[in-house]
């Protein structure tokens, strides 16, 4: 239920600044420090983006300028923030479990922009309203997530939301970035990707984080072929089905580079819902 009342606060946004009308200030005189511990792009800008239109004040933290360089420790930090007034702080941080640690700690409420390769939800989130925006509904539909699934937090929330909403998963990939078999749910199964093109409403890319596991050796060339989306994989799709890709994208490698803009990619589509999911959450919170 949470979830798809969110969806439609997405819904309700994307609709308001399409059709330019006058967006509510819910965030009118908040505070909203964004509070990244990890390179990012999309969920960063996106976020400062969706609380300004809803009428927040925003600090982005930079922890190379920080009081960290000089021996500060995280929690204190994030005390000073808290001292500051801040009412969300929106956080990515490398470590799995720092967002869980953090609960009843601080004043502020806490927006988890990314755990290690736990969770993404917020990602999740506007992937949702994406396939929701295309189909209408989850119901029937399959989905196929292709990569490292093993290191991929997107991934692991994803396939937990999609369970919720009664969606069967295909997950495909190299052997070795694909979870164990005793850790996959019910709803999903490991098939080869020529096997899930052609069957899945949605075919989600993901790319390799050598940032978080050792280095996977496989040519960029070789990868495409046997794990990326091609021409020839492209032309078995379902004239109905849809392309996607968190970001960010490494072009010729998960998917070639004039594919990105596909007529049935939604990539570029789901960095702009990003924008709508985030307005959702942060007004989810004061609601």
């Amino acid at each position: 239920d949470t979830i798809n009342s969110i969806l439609e606060k997405s819904h309700f946004y994307s609709q308001n600044i399409h059709n330019q009308e006058k967006l509510p200030t819910n965030l009118n005189n908040k505070i909203i420090a964004n509070l990244f511990f990890e390179n990012s792009t999309r969920t960063r800008y996106s976020f400062e983006v969706a609380a300004k239109r809803l009428g927040a004040g925003v600090l982005n933290f930079n922890e190379e300028n920080s009081s960290l360089t000089k021996g500060e420790s995280l929690y204190d930090t994030l005390k000073t923030f808290e001292s500051l007034g801040v009412d969300i702080a929106i956080i990515r941080h490398s470590d799995d479990r720092f967002i869980n640690g953090l609960r009843d700690q601080f004043k502020f409420s806490v927006i988890n922009a990314g755990a290690g390769k736990f969770e993404h939800p917020s990602q999740s989130l506007l992937d949702l309203f994406t396939i929701k925006e295309e189909f209408s509904t989850f119901d029937n539909l399959i989905v196929t997530i292709c990569g490292d699934i093993k290191s991929s937090r997107v991934a692991k929330s994803n396939v937990t939301a999609l369970g919720k909403l009664g969606v069967k998963v295909l997950l495909t990939g190299p052997e070795d970035l694909l979870p164990k078999s005793e850790e996959i749910p019910s709803h999903c199964r490991i098939v080869t990707l020529d096997e899930a093109v052609e069957i899945s409403d949605v075919v989600m890319l993901l790319r390799i984080q050598h940032e978080r596991h050792e280095t996977f050796e496989l040519s960029t060339t070789d990868y495409n072929e046997q794990y990326g989306l091609n021409d020839k994989r492209v032309k078995m799709l379902k004239k109905d089905a849809i392309i996607m890709h968190p970001g960010p994208v490494n072009r010729d490698v998960e998917i070639k580079s004039h594919l990105v803009e596909h007529s049935q990619s939604r990539i570029f589509k789901q960095m702009e819902n990003g924008v709508y999911s985030r307005m959702a959450i942060l007004d989810w919170i004061y609601s």
